[in-house]
C-alpha cells in the first residue's frame, strides 16, 4: 500500500505559483474524481473504485495531494512522480518547472506531514486552529466525492485527534500571532491611528471576518464590507456597526478608503492596476494600504508598484507573524513527541492491514470445513446414527481436517524451511515442545 502526501506550501514556493496551483472550493470534488481517475489511468466514466483514494487540501498557504493506493504495480517513487504529473497536468503547468517545488512524502512521512498540519506545526502562523477547520472540510469534499477509503478516512480521523490532542496538552496555540493581527500591525507603519482611518473588507469570508475583529478593535473611523451578494456583507459589517456595499460599485467607492483588505475565492484578480491608479488619482496620491490575502490574489501585483500605495501578500505577512514564535518554541518539542507516538501507532495498524487478506483467506477456508463436516453429521443423524457417535465423528473429522493443511507443510518441508514450520507450528497452535 502507497500512501503519499504530494504539494507545495509558503516554505517551498511563492504565492505566485501557489496560486496556480491552487483548486477553487467548488472544483474540489471534480479535482478528486480526477486524481483517482489519473491514478488507475482509467476514464471518468468507468468504476473509481479500484483507481485508490484521495484527498486535497488547497488554502491560502498550500495546496496538497494525499493519496493511498493498494496497487501491487509499481514502487513509492511510480506513485509520487505520478501524483506529481497529475498536478502539473490538471493544472497545465509545466511538470519540470513545478517539480522542484513540491515536497513527496512517502508512508509514515506523509502520516506525520498530515499530522502535523492538523496541529498547526506546518502553519505560517505556528499554532494557529484556522487550518485544522481546512483540513475537516477538505475531507468532507474527497468524502462526497468518493475519494476516501479504509486508509485515509483513517488517517485524517487520527490527524483530527493527534491535533485536538496537541491542543488540549500543549501550549502551542498560545501568544499566537495571526495573519489579522499582523495586518493591523503593517497598517500601523503606514498610519500613526487606524482610528482616523476609513478600512474596506473586500469579501465575507471567515479570514475577512477574523481581519475585522481586529481592525474594529483600532476604532477605525469607519468600516465596510464589499462583497458580491450584498445581504451578506450587511450581515457582517453589522456586527462591527459598518457598513456595506456591492462589489459592482468598487470602481466608483475605492478611492474612499485608506485601508483595504480582501480575501475572495475568486479565480480571477478583481483589483487591477487601472482601477487603483484612478483610486490614487482621485486621492490625491494620500496612500493606500492594501492586504491581499487570498489565493489566487485578488489584487494585480502590478498594484505594488504605484508609489502611493503600499501592497502586501501573504507571503509578505510572513515575517510579522513569525515575531513571538520563539514564545512557543518549547511546546513545539511536547507536541512533535506526542505526534511521533501516534505515528509509530498508526504505521502499525497499516502494518496489521496488511495479513487482513491472509485472515480471511484462513477464515473462508475453516468455513468450509466446518460447513462440509456440519453437513456430513446432518445426513447421519437424519438416517437415525447415535447423536453421541455422530458429534465424535463431527469432532474428529474437524480436527483432522484442521491438521492436514499443517501437518502436509510439515513432512514436505525441508532445511530451513522445515525448521522455521517447527518453531513456528507451536506458536500458532500453542502447543508445548
Amino acid at each position: 500500500m502507497h500512501l503519499l502526501a504530494v504539494g507545495l506550501n509558503h516554505t517551498t514556493a511563492p504565492v505566485s505559483l501557489r496560486e496556480k496551483v491552487a483548486f477553487p472550493a467548488d472544483q474540489i470534488g471534480q479535482a478528486v474524481a480526477s486524481a483517482r481517475a489519473w491514478f488507475g489511468r482509467a476514464d471518468l466514466a468507468s468504476n473509481l473504485a479500484q483507481t485508490g483514494e484521495a484527498a486535497i487540501l488547497s488554502t491560502c498557504n498550500r495546496t496538497e495531494l494525499y493519496a493511498a493506493n493498494t496497487a501491487s504495480h509499481g514502487g513509492v517513487d511510480d506513485a509520487i512522480d505520478s501524483t506529481a504529473h497529475f498536478l502539473a497536468d490538471y493544472h497545465k503547468l509545466s511538470y519540470a518547472d513545478l517539480r522542484p517545488f513540491l515536497y513527496a512524502l512517502p508512508q509514515d512521512n506523509a502520516v506525520r506531514h498530515a499530522f502535523r498540519v492538523a496541529s498547526g506545526l506546518d502553519s505560517m502562523v505556528l499554532g494557529e486552529p484556522q487550518i485544522l477547520g481546512q483540513m475537516k472540510d477538505a475531507v468532507r469534499q474527497a468524502d462526497a466525492a468518493g475519494g476516501l477509503g479504509t486508509y485515509l478516512h483513517q488517517l485524517f480521523q487520527r490527524s483530527f485527534a493527534v491535533a485536538k490532542e496537541v491542543r488540549s496538552t500543549t501550549e502551542i496555540g498560545a501568544h499566537s500571532v495571526s495573519m489579522a493581527a499582523a495586518a493591523v500591525r503593517l497598517s500601523q507603519r503606514i498610519f500613526d491611528s487606524i482610528s482616523g482611518q476609513n478600512v474596506l473588507f473586500i469579501g465575507a469570508g471567515e479570514m475577512i471576518e477574523l481581519c475585522a475583529t481586529h481592525f474594529a478593535a483600532q476604532n477605525p473611523k469607519s468600516l465596510t464590507v464589499a462583497n458580491r451578494t450584498l445581504e451578506r456583507g450587511e450581515t457582517l459589517a453589522h456586527r462591527f456597526n459598518g457598513s456595506a456595499l456591492r462589489l459592482a460599485d468598487l470602481p466608483t467607492q475605492l478611492s474612499k478608503f485608506d485601508i483595504v483588505v480582501s480575501c475572495t475565492a475568486s479565480s480571477l484578480p478583481i483589483i487591477g492596476l487601472g482601477l487603483v491608479e484612478r483610486a490614487v488619482k482621485a486621492r490625491r496620491h494620500k496612500p493606500i494600504f492594501m492586504v491581499d490575502l487570498a489565493v489566487p490574489r485578488d489584487i494585480e501585483s502590478e498594484v505594488g508598484r504605484l508609489d502611493d500605495v503600499f501592497l502586501y501578500t501573504v507571503d509578505d505577512l510572513a515575517s510579522v507573524v513569525q515575531s513571538g514564535v520563539e514564545n512557543r518554541q518549547a511546546a513545539v518539542a511536547q507536541a512533535e513527541a506526542i505526534i511521533e507516538t501516534r505515528v509509530q501507532s498508526f504505521m502499525h495498524w497499516i502494518d496489521s492491514r496488511a495479513v487482513v487478506p491472509v485472515i480471511q483467506d484462513l477464515h473462508d477456508a475453516g468455513e468450509s470445513l466446518r460447513l462440509a463436516e456440519l453437513e456430513r453429521a446432518r445426513k447421519l443423524l437424519a438416517k437415525g446414527e447415535d447423536i453421541d457417535a455422530v458429534l465424535d465423528a463431527l469432532s474428529k473429522g474437524l480436527t483432522a481436517k484442521f491438521l492436514h493443511g499443517p501437518q502436509q507443510a510439515l513432512h514436505h518441508a525441508q532445511g530451513d524451511e522445515r525448521t522455521q514450520l517447527v518453531q513456528l507450528l507451536p506458536q500458532l497452535f500453542r502447543t508445548k515442545r
